[in-house]
C-alpha cells in the first residue's frame, strides 16, 4: 500500500514539475525571447513593456490553456468513464458542436459588433448549453438511463450542428466565414481576464467536484451492475457526472473555441502511466492536460512567427500521432 502511495506522491510531484518548467518556456518563448535571468528581473519591476507582454498576452494564455487543457481532459476521463467508451470525448456528444453554432450564428448576423469582448464567449456557452439541456429531455429524464442512447443523441446532434454551420459559412460574406472558421480551430487568445478567472474558477470546481465522486467512479469502473451491487444510485451518479462534464466544457469550449484531441488522448495515456484509479488519475490527468495545452500554445505561437496557428492544428496532429504511437506500442492503451 505505502508503495502505491508513494508512486503517486512522485507522480504527481513530477507533473507538478514538468507543469513549472512548461510555463517558465511558455514565459520565455514568443516574438520577444527572455532568458530565465531577465524574466525573474522583469518579475521585479512595477512597469515597463517587458512587463507588460508578460502580464498582458503570456499569463493570461498561460492561465487560460491550463484551465481548458485541464477541463477538457477531466471531462473526457469522466465520460469515457460514463459510456465505457475508449472513442468517447467532449465532441462525441455535440457540445462543442453547440458552442461552434452559437458562435457561427453570432457572427453572420453580427452580434459580436455590438459587444465585441462578450459576444462570442456568450453565444458558445448558450449553444453548448441549448445541448446539454437537450440532451437532458431527450435521454437523462429517463427512470432507465440508455448509455448507448445518449452517445448516439450526441453523435446525432454533432452531425447536424456541422451540417447547419456548414449551411451558414457557404452563406455569409468571406470576412465572417474567415472569422467563424478561425474561432472553430481554437485560439487562446482571450483579452477578457474576468472570463480567463472565469474559466479556471470553473475548472478546479470541476475537478473537486468530480473528486467528491471518486469513490463511485471507481465502483463504475466495475460496471454499473456491479456499481449498483455496491448501492450505488448509477442513474443518479451519471446525470450529476454528465451534466458537470458537459458545464466545464461547454464554458471552456465557449471562451477557447473548438480544441480537439486533448479529452481524448489524455486521459488515455494517464490511465497507462498511473493506473486505473481515479484518486490519482483525475489529479494527474487534469494536471497533464494543462502541460499539453500550454506546450501546444508555444508551438502555435512559435512555429510561423510572427504569425499565429490556430492551436486546434496543433492539438490535431500532435494528439493523434502520439496516440496513433502509442496504440500501436501498447495493447494497454485503450483498456479501462
Amino acid at each position: 500500500m505505502n508503495k502505491k502511495y508513494n508512486r503517486w506522491f512522485w507522480s504527481i510531484l513530477s507533473l507538478l514539475a514538468l507543469l513549472f518548467a512548461t510555463i517558465v518556456l511558455a514565459l520565455s518563448i514568443g516574438e520577444v525571447n527572455f532568458s530565465l535571468g531577465e524574466l525573474i528581473s522583469i518579475f521585479q519591476k512595477s512597469e515597463g513593456i517587458e512587463r507588460s507582454i508578460l502580464y498582458n498576452i503570456r499569463i493570461p494564455r498561460i492561465l487560460l490553456g491550463f484551465a481548458v487543457g485541464g477541463a477538457l481532459s477531466i471531462s473526457g476521463l469522466v465520460l469515457q468513464a460514463i459510456y465505457r467508451n475508449p472513442l468517447v470525448e467532449p465532441y462525441t456528444l455535440g457540445i462543442s458542436g453547440g458552442a461552434a453554432l452559437g458562435v457561427a450564428i453570432c457572427i453572420v448576423f453580427g452580434l459580436n459588433e455590438f459587444f465585441p469582448l462578450l459576444s462570442l464567449p456568450i453565444s458558445g456557452v448558450i449553444g453548448a448549453f441549448a445541448v446539454i439541456v437537450f440532451m437532458y429531455f431527450i435521454s437523462m429524464r429517463r427512470t432507465h438511463l440508455n448509455i448507448n442512447s445518449i452517445l448516439l443523441t450526441g453523435v446525432m446532434i454533432s452531425f447536424i450542428t456541422s451540417s447547419v454551420i456548414m449551411f451558414l459559412l457557404s452563406t455569409t460574406t468571406s470576412e465572417k466565414l474567415q472569422n467563424i472558421i478561425f474561432w472553430t480551430m481554437g485560439s487562446l487568445e482571450e483579452p477578457n481576464k474576468y472570463l480567463i478567472y472565469l474559466v479556471v474558477f470553473v475548472s478546479i470546481l470541476g475537478l473537486l467536484i468530480f473528486y467528491f465522486f471518486v469513490s463511485q467512479l471507481n465502483a463504475l469502473r466495475l460496471g454499473e451492475a456491479h456499481a449498483k451491487y455496491l448501492g450505488i444510485n448509477t442513474n443518479l451518479l451519471i446525470k450529476v457526472l454528465f451534466i458537470v462534464a458537459s458545464v466545464i466544457t461547454g464554458i471552456s469550449v465557449a471562451t477557447a473555441g473548438v480544441i480537439g484531441f486533448v479529452g481524448l488522448i489524455v486521459p488515455h495515456l494517464m490511465r497507462y502511466l498511473v493506473g486505473n484509479d481515479y484518486r490519482i488519475l483525475l489529479i494527474s490527468t487534469f494536471l497533464s492536460g494543462g502541460i499539453f495545452l500550454i506546450l501546444s500554445d508555444v508551438l502555435a505561437r512559435t512555429i510561423i512567427s510572427p504569425n499565429e496557428l490556430p492551436i486546434g492544428v496543433i492539438t490535431g496532429i500532435i494528439g493523434g500521432l502520439v496516440f496513433i504511437v502509442a496504440i500501436s506500442k501498447s495493447k494497454k492503451l485503450l483498456k479501462f
